[in-house]
């Protein structure tokens, strides 16, 4: 257990940006979920709407800490593929 003020002010910290990035994490599976629900109906239009939506919540998540780069661009990349099969 946390016993000095610094240590005791990390943890409330810490308890804090778990909460913003849980928020944050929760949004990104929002619109990832929205892409997916627009890709299954065959929408392409709605599925580009969705995908751009979608990339920029993702580019922010890694911008703020919440996802890892490479995993950001992986999702983005995967989701583009997913995207251009459709229209193809």
């Amino acid at each position: 257990m946390a016993n000095t003020p610094g240590a005791k002010k990390a943890v409330r910290k810490i308890a804090r940006r778990t909460e913003v990035n849980k928020a944050r994490r929760s949004r990104v599976r929002t619109f990832l979920r929205k892409f997916e629900e627009a890709l299954t109906k065959g929408d392409a239009g709605a599925a580009k709407a969705a995908f751009v939506e979608a990339q920029s919540e993702l580019m922010r998540a890694v911008s703020k800490g919440v996802v890892h780069k490479n995993t950001g661009s992986r999702k983005v990349s995967r989701l583009a593929a997913q995207l251009k099969k459709l229209s193809a």
